[in-house]
């Protein structure tokens, strides 16, 4: 019975062969460094609590959370403010940044954690935040003009045809182009 799957080009079973694709490195490394991440917050926690008592780091972690929401809360007032008069004005853009990385420090804080607190309060700092934007705007105008990366998937489209088959293209604005007899 099939399922109407098609057969991967490389072997299943036993020994990989020179045609199994590679594992990516986001793939492998990713959950090891959650797991680390995860042992990193729990000796912190117990490092604090060992020097002051359990009572002080339920009220830390409670701090962060509330302090989280309150800085989530502002963020998403704002990010609506400005787009509420960006809206007014006519224009496409705010003009003024930042909102998106105070939410995600508001998140950090919200994480039980102390390693997470500590990022979230580094990314409520504006120069902190202008150096990680920059950074971002930078690797995204970088894998933009890389072929096989994240930008260029914005640049091709696949067209999942009925029989399974997946059929690679670039779209073409204005262009309707068929391979078909």
């Amino acid at each position: 019975m099939t399922t109407g799957s098609p057969t991967p080009a490389y072997q299943t079973s036993g020994r990989p062969s020179a045609q199994q694709p590679r594992r990516s490195r986001l793939r492998t490394f990713l959950p090891l460094s959650l797991a680390a991440w995860l042992v990193l917050e729990i000796w912190l926690l117990t490092v604090v609590a060992g020097a002051t008592s359990g009572l002080v780091v339920l009220l830390l972690l409670a701090a962060g959370f509330v302090l989280g929401a309150v800085v989530i809360k502002r963020a998403g007032r704002r990010a609506f403010q400005n787009l509420n008069e960006a809206l007014q004005r006519g224009t496409t853009s705010s003009g003024r940044g930042g909102n998106g990385l105070m939410m995600l420090g508001g998140l950090f804080l919200m994480i039980p954690g102390l390693a997470s607190d500590v990022i979230g309060l580094l990314l409520l700092l504006p120069p902190v935040q202008k150096a990680v934007s920059g950074y971002g705007e930078r690797r995204l105008r970088a894998s933009a003009a890389t072929p096989g990366t994240l930008g260029d998937a914005f640049q091709q489209a696949r067209i999942h045809r009925p029989d399974g088959k997946v059929v690679q293209g670039e779209v073409i604005q204005g262009e309707v182009v068929r391979d078909e007899p």
